[in-house]
């Protein structure tokens, strides 16, 4: 090697029996090299034994990226509504680091328009931070410091907030602020299934069409994700109703039994709503953040050993995932009775994707009725989860507020839902 390289340079690197080709990034490690691919890709290679030549010096000036990227400013425009950012932390908060070639979680209203230029003059933002978690690391207690900051921003002002969440857990956060929070105005959890450094990233239109949907008349708790695997609609779902249906299609999220609530039309900036909804401005803002945190989610299977239950014991709740209409092993009931009469509210919900539970159709079902079951009627089993806790600390009669509809969870009929599949 005739010449040292040095960041910004084009360069072929060989190890073992693989060759990369890219721009060479800086590293925070002497170990390692970090190559940016031609496909927009970063990859972290041990310098030993990797043999590394120089194709091309000066192909990205990294210090004058650096230097734009710090000189972007905000500027307050009297004209556009206020959005407040807030971030969770996940995959979508997350921005390339040129220093080290990485993805990593900064955050602050510049950042998120360094990051995503494209959110520029749509309105005004702020941005708030109230963790900084992989989105399976989510608890209960940070669901409580999501919904009082939340409030917090409507308070000061906020015209919309839109919060930035990992995928892996959304459908339960967007839940629990469903029930915790009587909004005035639209709240959009949003995320990404890819990181920003990917060709085929969606962080940028998800977060562009949940800005236009915070901006809408719609006042409730939404999750806006891609519609379909191309970059043309985001879809809006309700936060109740609202299920990752795959690990990584850029088109992960539907709404369960139901066509989603509205859409975002990228190109035309359209937000056009299918359904009723609550208008911006008809409720007051409250705040109800109460969770009983003691309360467990069950799937039954085939050939469960009753003492499995036993896990459960002396807890506040338990949500049981049932077959069809909502059954378990007949050999089950006896426990189950025994938990209920113990102080263990049981609500029954069903595994299957779409429908409703009916306890009254099979002996078994009426037995589990009897038992003290209470039916969780079309509810999802993780959006059942999160009420039961809301409602054992916030409600006075517990069986009621389950078996009622209070931000959308429960529909009135179950219809089968085809389109798009």
């Amino acid at each position: 090697m005739t010449q040292t390289p040095a960041p910004g340079d084009r360069v072929r690197v060989e190890r073992a029996d693989r060759t990369y080709e890219g721009v060479l990034l800086p590293s925070s490690t002497e170990r390692q090299l970090v190559i940016k691919l031609e496909g927009g890709y970063n990859v972290g290679i041990d310098r030993e034994p990797a043999t590394l030549e120089v194709l091309e010096t000066d192909v990205y000036d990294v210090e004058t990226a650096q230097a734009e990227d710090s000189a972007s400013e905000v500027e307050f425009d009297d004209s556009l509504p206020t959005i407040s950012l807030i971030s969770t932390g996940g995959t979508i908060a997350s921005t390339v680091d040129y220093r080290t070639g990485a993805v990593t979680a900064q955050f602050d209203a510049e950042d998120v328009l360094r990051a995503v230029p494209d959110l520029a003059g749509r309105a005004n933002y702020r941005g708030r931070v109230v963790a900084n978690i992989l989105s399976e690391n989510m608890e209960p207690s940070i669901w409580q410091d999501l919904a009082r900051a939340v409030a917090e921003e409507i308070e000061a002002g906020a015209d919309g907030v839109v919060v930035m969440h990992g995928t892996d857990t959304m459908q339960y956060s967007a839940s629990a602020l469903a029930f915790m929070l009587e909004t005035p105005v639209p709240i959009v959890f949003t995320g990404s299934q890819r990181s920003a450094d990917r060709p085929s990233s969606d962080n940028v239109m998800n977060a562009v069409s949940a800005v236009e949907a915070a901006k809408s008349d719609c006042a409730e708790v939404l999750v806006c994700m891609h519609a379909t695997e191309s970059d043309t609609t985001c879809a809006l779902h309700c936060g109740t109703r609202v299920r990752k249906n795959h690990t990584s299609r850029r088109d992960a999220f539907e709404t369960v039994g139901a066509q989603p609530l509205g859409t975002v039309d990228y190109d035309d900036e359209a937000v056009t709503f299918h359904g009723e909804y609550r208008e911006r401005g008809a409720a007051d803002l409250a705040v109800t953040d109460g969770l009983e945190e003691d309360v467990e989610l069950l799937k039954f299977t085939p050939g469960m050993d009753p003492a499995f239950l036993d896990v459960v014991e002396g807890s506040a709740g338990l949500i049981i995932e049932g077959t069809g209409l909502g059954h378990v092993h007949t050999d089950l009931i006896p426990k189950i009775e025994s938990l209920i009469h113990d102080g263990t509210t049981v609500v029954m919900t069903s595994q299957c994707l779409e429908g409703r539970v009916c306890d009254r159709v099979y002996d078994t079902g009426r037995d589990l009725l009897e038992a003290g079951v209470i039916e969780g009627e079309d509810m999802l089993p993780g959006t059942a989860k999160v009420k039961l806790m809301w409602a054992l600390a916030n409600a006075d009669d517990t069986e009621e507020a389950i078996r009622t509809s209070l931000a959308g969870e429960i529909q009135e009929r179950s219809v089968p839902w085809t389109a798009g599949r």
